[in-house]
């Protein structure tokens, strides 16, 4: 009997171990060794489990099996073929145009000599565009030869119509889409109002042609994009994590992708996306046509180009770094840190009874952007914010109370610092740089030691 009370005991001592064991694991998620979840649109996890993406495996590519496709579209018209050596060293002079790569095709002057088919002229006719920006005059060349290549230039130069009308021409020289077909275009953005933003072009420009397209990103439930993916698009606009998370999940895949467009490159990688981007990438063909944006080009951009361009075509359109728009009034204020309140509210005293009175405040983090706006709201003003912490339909209603005038004040972080000022304005019938557009539209940012303002005039 002694013996089989020692095995009953025995037995309590292991089931005890382990129901502590598992009372424990809880305790190791929360310090986030398990989980990760809630950073898929936010870079990677700590490790190799938590990253997103974990569970795909990149696939091994023959190229001697791989369906061929044609990329290369541009057939250069006369008058751009012929062109004079000095007039297009003067046009590049002048709209600062630098060059890096062999055999760059001359720049295009009008949209008529970009070669586009009748379809994507009529919908730039329609848009009542009078002439192309610099990065389209030199990109769309390049682009539309099926090259690899980047492309440097500032916010708001025209970059979004500089890969989408070449992607356009390159999707309707493809075999239709079957069923269960992932995209034949894809584009990467950093953030869910650069995609929306992205979107809205593609919709534009590729409704006449029957061309769908997606926008994928997180904070939105996946429903509706499931949906999309499921009835097969040619473009797919995503965030890096929800993107992951339709891939592993089976839902899409990226096989039939021969455009691969990086948008905003050095802001992803600033972002922590750069794990995710090789993820990505490594689930399409290897000689795919990729094009990647950015408004500087920092050694960790350059070494991305590097690594997955092949043979490709740098431009440059005015400086390399970050610098100050010299049409935009700035006015710094240096000041100390309770001091910057009593000068907001300064300020906003002298905007608001302005007839142009549009204000974007930009603020670091998120928690003192909620308590400015509620401030600001005690004080009477109409004042609404947006941050990462928002859902999609909370950015939806405040931009749209925004754009309408109904709160002239919004309060953000960076989520809004690049890209968010087209996506707020109504809808604009330029093709050339937005210089000009914010006439009349104050940004003011209150940053760690100074509140500063600029002033677009």
């Amino acid at each position: 009997m002694g013996r089989y009370r020692s095995r009953s005991r025995d037995r309590d001592r292991r089931r005890r171990s382990r129901t502590r064991s598992r009372s424990r694991s809880p305790l190791r998620d929360r310090r986030g060794w398990g989980g990760g979840g809630g950073l898929r649109d936010r870079g990677g996890g700590r490790n190799g489990r938590s990253q997103p993406g974990a569970n795909l495996k990149k696939p091994r590519w023959d190229m001697n099996r791989l369906e061929p496709f044609k990329k290369d579209f541009y057939v250069p018209c006369d008058s751009v073929q012929n062109r004079d050596p000095r007039s297009v060293e003067q046009y590049r002079s002048e709209k600062e145009i630098t060059l890096k790569g062999k055999g760059i095709p001359n720049p295009v002057f009008t949209f008529e000599e970009a070669g586009f088919p009748e379809y994507v002229m009529r919908e730039i006719k329609r848009q009542n565009f009078k002439e192309p920006t610099s990065i389209q005059a030199q990109g769309w060349p390049i682009a539309l030869s099926g090259r690899d290549m980047v492309g440097i230039a500032s916010t708001g130069s025209g970059k979004t119509l500089s890969y989408i009308l070449p992607a356009i021409v390159h999707i309707n020289s493809q075999p239709k889409l079957c069923r269960k077909d992932g995209p034949i275009a894809l584009v990467l953005a950093p953030t869910r109002e650069l995609a929306q933003q992205i979107q809205q072009v593609a919709d534009d420009f590729g409704h006449s042609s029957g061309i769908k397209n997606t926008c994928l990103y997180g904070g939105a439930p996946k429903g509706s994009q499931a949906r999309d993916l499921d009835n097969g698009v040619e473009i797919v606009i995503a965030t890096p994590g929800r993107l992951l998370d339709f891939l592993e999940s089976g839902r899409t895949n990226l096989k039939r992708c021969t455009y691969l467009v990086l948008d905003e490159a050095d802001r992803m990688l600033d972002m922590g996306f750069e794990p995710q981007i090789r993820k990505i990438i490594e689930q399409i063909r290897p000689d795919r046509q990729t094009l990647m944006w950015s408004a500087t080009w920092p050694k960790e951009v350059k070494n991305l180009a590097e690594e997955f361009l092949k043979d490709y075509a740098q431009i440059n359109v005015g400086s390399l770094q970050l610098s100050a728009n010299h049409n935009i009034l700035q006015i710094i204020d240096v000041c100390q840190e309770y001091e910057k309140e009593i000068k907001l509210s300064t300020l906003l005293k002298e905007i608001m009874a302005e007839k142009e009175n549009k204000t974007i405040v930009f603020i670091e983090t998120k928690r003192r952007v909620d308590e400015i706006t509620r401030k600001m709201k005690r004080d009477g003003w109409p004042a609404v914010c947006i941050h990462g912490d928002k859902t999609q339909q909370e950015r939806d209603w405040v931009l749209q109370d925004f754009r309408s005038g109904k709160a002239p004040i919004l309060v953000a972080t960076d989520v809004a610092a690049r890209g968010l000022v087209k996506l707020i304005q109504a809808s604009t019938t330029k093709a050339e740089s937005e210089e000009g557009e914010l006439s009349g539209w104050m940004f003011v940012c209150i940053a760690e030691a100074h509140c500063a303002q600029a002033h677009a005039g």
